[in-house]
């Protein structure tokens, strides 16, 4: 039978175990709301703890440790922090070309001869790159860092090491500043402005090259210069001179010179007069003023009034003369960069006044009898030709130069006019680079004008062509205006 009554003597403390109950017996509506366990041992079974067992979280404040410390920088549970850019990624040693990526460092081994690295294409705020000269070997072979568009120490400019064990930690600040240096060991000759970088006339690039072209006055303004490489070429071209009337001598080619100083500006075909010294620059801006052609108005009468040479262009230190204007009837051609032809035994015009090193042009040719055609100019690459009978000289030949990356002929003089006492003769022809072609002389057909001299082409300093004159034939028959010039700068950019 059951037991449902304990007598007063009681039960003896632990001596009903679990197992004198069956199972099921004792539900958790038999025992009180509340049990005090505080001073007793719960024993779990020996299995594992499921997911579900412990369903719900633990607030993080009831923990010993409610935070973490990442770069000494506390950080609670649950919160976030970027840590992209605070550790260094170390890459393999590098031994050719590589675009750098942010939040890596690299080690590289210039043994084998210079090595460019170049920045991220894109980059925010807070990014890093790391270099460190693996083999000691930066001062033989530089190892260079292209800027990829973005600045560096706020100048729009590569940046070069050239020191051995040199170490640099980059980090990119804002488009203003670009990537500034925040760490660097053993960087003794740092260059932020390795190559030249300007502003000014039309710019046209060639590889690694700039090529700045000022067809009329303006600036050169250098933002960057600096190293072996801040060193600029040049081909500075004044105004060529004006032709003459009357038996027109041919106007003077504007004076040329050039600097050709490889390997700054690279590897081209330079003229034979260029000199191998550029310019070296500072940072500052430099005026440039690109000479005009000389002018005539009208041949009549055996006066010099209304013709002119050339007007000098000037870079920096260079100056070259304007062209000398042709000789007309009573007067001879002018000295200039190259000189006038003469006309009707009249002296010529001497070239290269003032003297330069090399020669900036040639003499003008002669008219070595009355009644003959006026003789040709002198242009950079030689003198101006005398004239053959009644025909008019030809002009001397301007110079070639590759500076802009295909070859053009400048300063070229200006051909002799013809003059014709009984049949028509020919002006000589203009020289190779801009020079203008003399005019025909017309005779004796009154109502044919002689011609005039056909002007120099523009940009080239290229001379005016002298004016043809018929003895029977008195209409007014003009010389050629000068070409304007120009001056070419080129360098290193990258």
């Amino acid at each position: 039978m059951a037991i449902n009554k304990v007598g007063s003597k009681g039960i003896v403390d632990c001596s009903v175990a679990a197992a004198d109950f069956a199972p099921g017996t004792v539900t958790d509506v038999k025992l009180n709301a509340t049990q005090n366990l505080s001073s007793k041992t719960i024993t779990l079974p020996n299995t594992s703890v499921t997911s579900g067992m412990l369903a719900g979280s633990i607030p993080n404040d009831k923990l010993a440790n409610s935070s973490i410390t990442a770069s000494g920088t506390a950080v609670a549970l649950g919160a976030s922090i970027t840590l992209n850019n605070e550790f260094i990624e170390w890459q393999s040693v590098i031994t050719s070309n590589t675009t750098m990526v942010a939040g890596r460092g690299y080690f590289v081994n210039t043994t084998g001869g210079a090595v460019s690295m170049t920045l991220p294409a894109s980059a925010s705020i807070g990014d890093l790159v790391v270099i460190k000269d693996y083999a000691g070997t930066f001062a033989t072979n530089n190892l260079t860092i292209l800027r990829n568009s973005h600045n560096i120490q706020g100048v729009a400019s590569d940046s070069k090491l050239s020191t051995n064990r040199a170490s640099v930690v980059l980090v990119y600040v804002d488009a203003t500043k670009g990537w500034l240096y925040t760490n660097e060991h053993n960087v003794a000759s740092l260059e932020n402005n390795v190559f030249v970088a300007a502003t000014g006339g039309t710019v046209a690039t060639s590889g690694d090259y700039k090529i700045h072209s000022f067809t009329g006055d303006g600036n050169f303004v250098v933002s960057a210069a600096a190293g072996e490489v801040a060193v600029v070429d040049y081909i500075v071209v004044a105004g060529g001179g004006a032709g003459a009337g009357i038996m027109g001598g041919g106007g003077g080619a504007g004076g040329y010179r050039e600097s050709h100083s490889t390997p700054v500006s690279g590897p081209y075909t330079a003229s034979p007069l260029a000199t191998p010294t550029g310019i070296t620059l500072a940072t500052q801006t430099y005026p440039i003023t690109v000479g005009g052609g000389g002018t005539y108005a009208t041949r009549k009468g055996a006066t010099s009034a209304g013709l002119s040479g050339g007007t000098p262009s000037v870079f920096s230190t260079i100056t070259s003369a304007g062209g000398g204007r042709g000789g007309c009837g009573c007067f001879p051609g002018k000295n200039g960069g190259s000189g006038g032809g003469a006309s009707h035994c009249r002296p010529v015009g001497s070239g290269n006044t003032p003297p330069t090193s090399p020669p900036q042009g040639q003499n003008g040719g002669p008219a070595t009898g009355a009644g003959g055609g006026g003789g040709g100019a002198g242009g950079a690459g030689s003198a101006g030709g005398s004239h053959p009978g009644g025909n008019g000289g030809a002009a001397g030949a301007g110079t070639t130069s590759h500076i802009t990356g295909s070859p053009v002929a400048r300063a070229g003089g200006g051909g002799g006019g013809g003059c014709a006492y009984g049949a028509p003769n020919p002006g000589g022809a203009g020289g190779s680079g801009g020079g203008g072609t003399g005019g025909t002389a017309k005779n004796p057909a009154p109502s044919v004008p002689s011609q005039s001299g056909t002007a120099g082409s523009a940009n080239t300093g290229g001379g005016g062509g002298g004016a043809g004159y018929s003895v029977n034939n008195d209409v007014d028959s003009n010389g050629g205006t000068g070409g304007k010039g120009i001056v070419i700068i080129r360098y290193k950019f990258q």
